[in-house]
């Protein structure tokens, strides 16, 4: 699926998941923003990304909004669920998303240094697994990916000023798509 074939509660989503991935940049996170809708097209999870800020490795935003739902809907099970996210989900977030039994996966920007859903395996899809979701992809793609490029550019550009004495950090480039 690509933006032209984007319906219009896909495109709303992802732009409130662009609007969590701007929350999650001011934070200094990465922006990533993730939104779960059940049947009816109702939000019941949200989330952004927190590695930095709460110091935990699986403070993903798919891992949060997951969480969110779960706790919304009082079960584990999401089927009927879709997750919108502005970012190729990693292995640890496709997994997540079979197990939690999600239907329907949305994301913007793809990710060829770690997206697992597509690009450099499809966790999602794997017809080995015991659930498989519908993905759709490409949803205000431009959109998802300038968010990310303007991240990893200020970023480096930061990185690149450092006190006299001390080596700049390398940065971290983010995603192949940033």
């Amino acid at each position: 699926m690509s933006d032209v074939d984007a319906d219009a509660r896909d495109v709303a989503m992802m732009q409130r998941a662009l609007a969590l991935a701007a929350e999650a940049a001011a934070a200094g996170e990465v922006p990533v923003g993730a939104v779960v809708v059940d049947d009816t097209g109702r939000v019941i999870g949200e989330g952004r990304n927190t590695r930095e800020g709460d110091r935990d490795p699986l403070g993903h935003a798919e891992i949060l909004a997951i969480a969110a739902a779960s706790r919304a809907l009082g079960r584990w099970r999401l089927s009927g669920c879709t997750l919108y996210v502005t970012l190729e989900p990693c292995f640890m977030c496709a997994g997540a998303l079979v197990n939690a039994r999600v239907d329907r996966l949305v994301f913007g920007a793809t990710d060829p240094k770690a997206g697992a859903v597509g690009s450099l395996a499809d966790v999602c899809r794997d017809p080995r697994l015991n659930h498989r979701l519908v993905v759709d992809t490409g949803v205000l793609a431009d959109d998802c990916g300038a968010v990310l490029k303007a991240f990893f550019k200020t970023r480096r550009q930061k990185a690149a000023v450092t006190p006299t004495g001390s080596p700049p950090s390398p940065p971290d480039d983010g995603p192949a798509s940033a």
